[in-house]
């Protein structure tokens, strides 16, 4: 009969000794959750606001400004794209973002190339081609925005972000 309190107490150490292990390990789990959920959204915001937007507009206005030659205009060009970081950018996704992120953001990465080498080749801004170039890169941003919204668990958004490509030739139009 004397052992039964010190047993119950040995009991009621252990149980408490495994609950506090159980309640740190939880605790723990949800900084780590928050540490890298806060990990996709700063790569996310780069890639997207710092990268992609800020070359595509370096691409167009490169593209529309006068060159002395064919030669320095690819040059100004492929020193944007590498300047851009948009390589760096995307190495860092591949290896922290999801799956689908990391294909979207490549599909973005290959239109924001394929609109530079158009331009290298001498197309000219807002030409139809240079317009369909645009398009798909709109079309893959979008894609990737969403995917990227669903792996941060941020609802879906309610309205468009850029005009359509048909929007272009009415600028007033919602």
């Amino acid at each position: 009969m004397e052992w039964l309190p010190l047993l119950s107490t040995l009991a009621g150490a252990a149980i408490g000794i495994v609950a506090t292990l159980v309640a740190d390990r939880n605790r723990w789990k949800r900084e780590d959750a928050k540490e890298a959920l806060r990990l996709r959204l700063d790569l996310y915001t780069q890639y997207y606001t710092t990268t992609v937007k800020v070359l595509g507009e370096t691409l167009r206005a490169l593209a529309e400004r006068e060159h002395p030659s064919d030669g320095e205009r690819a040059l100004a060009l492929r020193e944007a794209f590498r300047d851009s970081g948009i390589g760096a950018a995307s190495e860092r996704m591949w290896l922290i973002a999801s799956q689908p992120v990391v294909q979207a953001s490549n599909s973005v990465f290959h239109c924001l190339r394929h609109i530079r080498d158009g331009h290298i080749d001498g197309t000219a801004v807002s030409t139809p081609e240079d317009r369909a170039r645009w398009e798909a890169r709109g079309k893959a941003a979008a894609k990737m925005r969403t995917l990227m919204r669903e792996d941060l668990g941020v609802g879906p958004l309610t309205e468009r972000h850029s005009p359509l490509p048909d929007d272009w030739n009415h600028p007033t139009a919602p």
